[in-house]
């Protein structure tokens, strides 16, 4: 790995950057679901927002300047994570926070390594134990055989 230089135009680990290297998006519905995406660039996450957010949506974000092209058609609240992840008055990134702490958890401690081949299906199973992470064991063991004896 070739160390960054302290100066952005003095850099050049861009071209060394591996091609393979990908994202995780989360959206995070309140009281719903978490759905996720795998893309090259984060900046990515405007489509996918815009296509799956309804109209009178409230987004809370960081301050990554790719989110400001959603302002105009929705009610955004955004917050720098470097300072604090809430504000204490309802403004906060727990929800996707707490997403990416489970998958985190999960990649270093118990797979070690994540092709980027598979990381959608890492990236789908930690979403859906963050979603169903209030019920019982046996609960989402029967869950999952439910679901797998009625999926033909």
């Amino acid at each position: 790995m070739v160390r960054p230089e302290n100066r952005v135009e003095d850099r050049k680990d861009q071209e060394n950057q591996s091609d393979r290297r990908r994202v995780v998006i989360a959206l995070r519905e309140r009281a719903g679901r978490t759905l996720t995406f795998i893309r090259h660039r984060e900046a990515e996450c405007i489509e996918i927002a815009r296509a799956r957010m309804l109209a009178g949506s409230k987004l809370f974000a960081d301050e990554a300047s790719h989110w400001d092209a959603l302002e105009a058609d929705y009610a955004s609240t955004r917050i720098n994570p470097s300072e604090s992840y809430s504000d204490g008055h309802g403004k906060h990134m727990n929800m996707v926070e707490s997403y990416f702490s489970r998958l985190r958890r999960m990649v270093v401690g118990q797979h070690h390594h994540v092709s980027h081949k598979y990381l959608y299906q890492y990236a789908n199973h930690a979403a859906w134990l963050e979603d169903h992470r209030r019920r019982s064991n046996g609960g989402n063991a029967f869950a999952i055989l439910g679901g797998g004896s009625t999926t033909p």
